[in-house]
């Protein structure tokens, strides 16, 4: 493939290799250090004139400074006369800070989408944005990929009892998600209302919808502490659920949310490797992973192509 060069940000190596692997090409040569005042150096290795690159990162982990070194490789990378650079991002980061909820809250998602094109990048792809007008808040291209065609694989194939099973919503925000899910596998889905008292701190939850005697399928774009999905699991099986999983696209785990796994009445806890879960696993054996890899090398291949991404991503048949 000409003309095309894939950098790796540092917070997740291992997915950029495998997005290589999959296009059959190797990573560009980059350096990222820091300086004794920590502040972060990016080298660019080799010549990027005139090439359509990517770059790599995940928004996980150290969040601002993996968020400052991609902003970096972009700009080095637009300054060193790049064709094109494109951000793949498949955890978006700030993508909870999207509105203005109460006086003097800051639109931290606009202020990241703004850095972003300041830094040179003339194309984003990303993943399940947790809310989809973020992508109105840039003025280039982007690319909202959706994991639910893996998801639906996964269901089929995991889950035995499928046929019998609730697609559930741990939020009203999330309803259009579990019912494009449920229609695809001709199901019923539910939803739980929640009210929370502070950020991370759930005080009440109304199930809407029927789960007894069924299998209850949690489905989210993202679980940070766990204690929604947590909560939401002993409501489900309060309500007469047989059994109940959790998928999420991106798995945070942050704080105390493994340990809260490990005490739920998960099967299990489904998530995408858009956020490295090595680390993770060891310490609980609930959590699985579909690989997204070849979804993000696709859409790399098809934008260099010129070809579509975002038809091919929405509307993949069973």
């Amino acid at each position: 493939m000409p003309n095309i060069k894939i950098f790796s940000g540092s917070s997740h190596q291992d997915l950029s290799q495998k997005i290589a692997d999959c296009l059959g090409l190797e990573l560009g040569k980059v350096v990222t250090k820091k300086f004794s005042n920590q502040e972060t150096c990016v080298e660019i290795g080799e010549s990027v004139r005139g090439e359509d690159v990517y770059i790599v990162p995940s928004g996980c982990g150290e969040i601002n400074d993996n968020l400052m070194e991609l902003l970096i490789m972009i700009n080095a990378c637009k300054i060193a006369s790049a064709s094109r650079v494109t951000a793949v991002i498949p955890c978006f980061p700030y993508a909870r800070q999207d509105k203005k909820d109460k006086s003097r809250a800051p639109i931290s998602a606009k202020l990241v989408a703004n850095m972003l094109s300041v830094a040179g990048a003339d194309h984003i792809i990303t993943m399940d944005l947790h809310a989809s007008q973020i992508q109105g808040f840039f003025d280039i291209p982007v690319d909202n990929l959706y994991v639910e065609p893996a998801v639906l694989k996964w269901i089929k194939e995991n889950i035995a009892e499928w046929k019998n099973c609730t697609i559930v919503s741990p939020d009203a925000g999330g309803a259009k998600r579990v019912t494009s899910i449920a229609d695809r596998l001709n199901v019923d889905f539910a939803l739980i209302h929640k009210e929370r008292k502070k950020a991370n701190e759930v005080d009440r939850m109304v199930l809407v919808g029927d789960v007894k005697d069924r299998v209850a399928i949690l489905v989210d774009d993202m679980a940070d502490t766990c204690g929604t999905i947590c909560h939401a699991a002993d409501k489900l099986v309060s309500a007469g659920a047989t059994k109940v999983y959790a998928i999420l696209t991106h798995g945070i785990f942050s704080g105390p949310a493994i340990s809260r796994i490990n005490n739920a009445c998960f099967e299990a806890v489904v998530v995408t490797n858009t956020i490295a879960q090595e680390d993770k696993m060891k310490h609980c054996s609930k959590i699985q992973v579909i690989d997204i890899s070849m979804i993000l090398a696709e859409a790399i291949r098809r934008t260099h192509n010129g070809e579509s991404v975002s038809y091919l991503f929405s509307h993949v048949p069973l």
